[in-house]
């Protein structure tokens, strides 16, 4: 394990200042490339101590700044075209990139790290996805994945767009029947 200290909050690790142990891999290939942390060694401390007061003023200024925004853009909701199957299921997936993409159209720029998806979205409909605007200000982004700009108004709607396919799909299948039936019926004749 490797002692750092992080320089900013990181999730589900600790807040600015904090002396933590992590895995070194951790530290090597994520906290310390992105400047999240500094190995914690007598001089990194010393400075970070010398340093503090002025790091902890540029975090909360970012942080006011990021939660303006927030308030700005609260409820958010992007729309994403992409082509699926009858069941719904996309034909690839949707990926942080494509809503950051999405979101600098609706006026919200953002950098791909910053969507948090669990996994990417593989099926059509709304999904509610968090955007860290800063390591303290996280908002959710209601993400429409639809087939059409008319599908994604349906479902924006509330409308079970899939419900409404299947029961035409049954309305066409109950009048081929039918006729069939009278061809069946009027070829007898």
């Amino acid at each position: 394990m490797i002692e750092v200290i992080l320089m900013q909050r990181v999730e589900k690790l600790g807040q600015m200042g904090e002396r933590v142990k992590v895995r070194p891999g951790y530290a090597r290939n994520f906290l310390l490339p992105q400047g999240k942390a500094i190995r914690a060694s007598k001089d990194n401390l010393a400075r970070f101590e010398r340093e503090r007061v002025q790091l902890e003023a540029q975090n909360l200024k970012r942080r006011e700044e990021a939660e303006r925004v927030a308030e700005r853009v609260y409820g958010l909701s992007v729309v994403i075209i992409r082509s699926a199957g009858e069941s719904g299921s996309l034909y690839g997936s949707v990926s942080g990139r494509d809503i950051a993409d999405a979101c600098k159209g609706s006026g919200l720029t953002l950098d791909r790290s910053q969507v948090q998806l669990e996994q990417p979205i593989k099926t059509l409909g709304i999904h509610q996805v968090r955007v860290a605007l800063h390591p303290e200000v996280v908002i959710p982004v209601g993400v429409n994945v639809a087939r059409s700009q008319e599908e994604a108004e349906k479902q924006a709607r509330g409308e079970d767009v899939r419900a409404a396919e299947l029961a035409e799909e049954e309305d066409l299948e109950a009048e081929l029947a039918a006729e069939l039936a009278e061809l069946g019926a009027a070829s007898e004749r």
